[in-house]
C-alpha cells in the first residue's frame, strides 16, 4: 500500500479520446487521481458531476482532475457526453495502475465477494509524491474536502 510522501506510481492510460496521459507529462502540477468502479453508476456519476463542475476551482488551485476506472475510452465517451462532464477520464481495462495504486481490492456486495476498485483519491503534489489520500471514500461532500485539503497543502 502506498503512504503519503511516497512516490506516485508512473503511469500512462488513454483517455476518453484515445490519447495517452502520462504522470510525467503533468510534471510541476498537482493532481487529483481518483478511482471510481464504473461509469454511469449513481456514486461515481455523483462523483463525476462534483469534480466536473468544481473544475474551475481545481484549475485555480493549479490541479488536475484524473478519474480512472476499467471501463474503455468509448464507455468514458459516453457517460462524459450524456453528464456533461469538463474532467479527463482514463481507461485502465487491465487494472494495472489501479494495481499500483493498491486499489484493486476483494470486495463484496450483497454476499458475493469479487475483485474491484475501491473508490479512493490520491492528491499528488508537484514534485509527483503522494501529498495526501482518501481510502473507500464515501461521495458525499469528497469533492469539497478534497478541494479544502489541497488550499491546506497550498498553503
Amino acid at each position: 500500500m502506498l503512504n503519503i510522501g511516497d512516490k506516485a506510481p508512473l503511469f500512462t492510460l488513454p483517455n476518453q479520446d484515445d490519447v495517452e496521459i502520462g504522470l510525467r507529462d503533468l510534471e510541476g502540477k498537482w493532481i487529483v487521481l481518483y478511482f471510481y468502479p464504473k461509469d454511469n453508476t449513481p456514486g461515481c456519476t455523483k462523483e463525476a458531476c462534483g469534480f466536473s463542475e468544481s473544475l474551475p476551482k481545481f484549475e485555480n488551485l493549479n490541479a488536475v482532475i484524473l478519474g480512472v476506472s476499467p471501463d474503455s475510452t468509448a464507455k468514458h465517451r459516453s457517460f462524459i457526453a450524456k453528464q456533461k462532464l469538463d474532467i479527463t477520464l482514463l481507461a485502465d481495462e487491465k487494472n494495472e495502475v489501479s494495481k499500483e495504486y493498491g486499489v484493486w481490492q476483494m470486495k463484496k456486495n450483497y454476499g458475493k465477494e469479487y475483485m474491484g476498485i475501491v473508490r479512493s483519491t490520491f492528491l499528488i503534489n508537484p514534485e509527483g509524491k503522494i501529498a495526501y489520500m482518501w481510502e473507500n471514500v464515501k461521495v458525499e461532500d469528497h469533492v469539497q474536502n478534497v478541494a479544502i485539503k489541497l488550499e491546506q497543502l497550498q498553503g
